[in-house]
């Protein structure tokens, strides 16, 4: 057995869950294991970004986790960081 953790937070609340998982197991399936979801139900696990120490994942199925790992599960961009920038700029320079 490997210990793990699952984060995932929003502007109002984080939760980091730890877990035992077996060796071997993947990031998709210690995701789904976890029960985040009965804490943040909008959590759409057909459709999650989801990474390891800040890296991104691109296989999440694929990737065997390591023990110590932290699982972070991200929430869409409400704007492009461009967009933001832009607005920053705008809004400090009249």
């Amino acid at each position: 057995m490997i210990t793990i953790e699952v984060a995932y937070a929003t502007p109002a609340r984080q939760l980091i869950l730890t877990l035992e998982v077996p060796e071997g197991t993947t990031l998709d399936q210690a995701v789904r294991q976890s029960g985040i979801v009965e804490h943040f139900p909008e959590i759409d696990l057909e459709d999650y970004k989801a990474g390891i120490w800040s890296k991104l994942e691109k296989k999440p199925s694929e990737r065997a986790l390591n023990d110590g790992d932290r699982i972070e599960i991200y929430r869409p961009l409400i704007i492009d960081p461009k967009e933001a920038r832009r607005n920053r700029a705008e809004k400090n320079n009249p």
